[in-house]
């Protein structure tokens, strides 16, 4: 007698299984998150400049071996390298990889002294001597030997916030057991460049309202997401009073510091005559905000650096930069090639040639205390090197 229920329940429930059944095979084609790559159909005039409008200096690239994965020399061939600058009027780049001791002396030799003028090799510090007895001590001797050895400044990476620790605790920039070492760069002529923190999306859940939700995906280590936005603005506080507390030292904010917030870096820069900042790794900030971008330029044209943070070389990504910084371009790619960190397109913020002038080179001469840059030769012919 009961035999026809259980049929009768499966018909009720039929068109519900089908619905389900159609939403399933909806999902299955529709392409997934890593695989989507939407191709922009506004027709506009493209502007790509191949070169650099005026001989420029990079401030921001990684020629060393530490950050490789397999320990190698970032460029493998210097010679190419060369000839790469020169097609694209690179007159000089700025090495941040030097680190310290038999390292260093080693990048100097690959690239500062034999190629004079063209490279310039920050050192970093060894920040384990903070658990030694005189740990600050050390590390002002390391600096000041790294300094007679050739070193043209001194990079600070996002560790020293995010991860060194000494009795127990974590170093901010700001720790007062730091005080003699930025005094120390200040007294050897030695500009600090200092990567503070981690983009904003970094600190904050990797879900769907995130905006660079796919490059968490993909690096899952770069999220800093337990300390939240508090930490961000405990390491980007840190970073300002330290530029206040030392005002004889001349400290360069990488990544434009916080390129999310560019009215408190016009402050920064409006507070402290000895910040400056370059524009390595946020043509994808800057170029999305192109007015903001342009009214910070403007107003503090002396104080911002050409830099990419790209490395191994790439010059389609040079070109990104020339294009963001020289022209009025809308709706292009901030980085071709490369897996997209973010999805947004950039605009040009067409800059004035006395402009780019100071940001491509003057700018970086200043602070780098070098001869002015000469013009590379056209590929192929050999370029007479600028001296210190």
């Amino acid at each position: 007698m009961n035999e026809g229920r259980p049929r009768a329940q499966f018909r009720g429930r039929l068109p519900a299984i089908l619905v389900e059944l159609v939403h399933a095979g909806r999902r299955w084609r529709t392409p997934r998150l890593h695989s989507y790559a939407p191709r922009p159909l506004l027709e506009l005039p493209e502007h790509v400049p191949e070169r650099a409008s005026v001989p420029a200096i990079d401030a921001h690239t990684h020629l060393g071996r530490w950050l490789h994965p397999a320990g190698a020399w970032m460029e493998g061939d210097v010679g190419r390298l060369l000839e790469e600058m020169d097609a694209t009027n690179v007159a000089a780049v700025v090495n941040l990889d030097g680190r310290w001791g038999r390292e260093l002396e080693e990048n100097l030799d690959r690239y500062d002294r034999a190629h004079p003028g063209r490279f310039h090799t920050f050192c970093h510090l060894d920040w384990r001597l903070l658990d030694e007895r005189d740990g600050p001590d050390l590390l002002v001797e390391s600096l000041r030997r790294s300094a007679a050895a050739g070193a043209r400044g001194l990079k600070v990476w996002k560790d020293l916030g995010l991860a060194v620790r000494s009795a127990g605790r974590h170093v901010l920039v700001d720790d007062p057991m730091l005080d003699a070492v930025w005094q120390s760069a200040a007294e050897a002529g030695m500009p600090v460049v200092v990567h503070t923190a981690d983009p904003k999306a970094f600190f904050l859940p990797a879900d769907r309202r995130n905006e660079r939700l796919e490059e968490m995906l993909l690096h899952p280590k770069s999220t800093r997401h337990a300390g939240g936005l508090a930490l961000r603005e405990r390491l980007i506080d840190s970073f300002e009073h330290m530029v206040a507390s030392h005002p004889a030292t001349t400290f360069i904010a990488a990544h434009a510091c916080c390129p999310e917030n560019l009215a408190r870096v016009g402050t920064m820069l409006h507070r402290y005559p000895n910040l400056s900042i370059d524009v390595g790794a946020v043509a994808s900030e800057l170029g999305r905000q192109p007015r903001a971008s342009r009214e910070l330029v403007l107003a503090h044209s002396d104080r911002v650096l050409f830099g990419t943070d790209v490395f191994p070389w790439r010059r389609a990504t040079r070109q990104v930069y020339f294009r963001l910084l020289e022209t009025a371009d809308e709706a292009f790619a901030h980085s071709p090639g490369l897996s997209p960190s973010c999805r947004w397109q950039i605009y040009g913020l067409d800059l004035p040639a006395w402009v780019l002038e100071k940001i491509y080179r003057d700018n970086a001469v200043g602070v780098l205390g070098i001869a002015p840059m000469r013009e590379p030769a056209a590929p192929g012919r050999r370029v007479e090197e600028s001296r210190r």
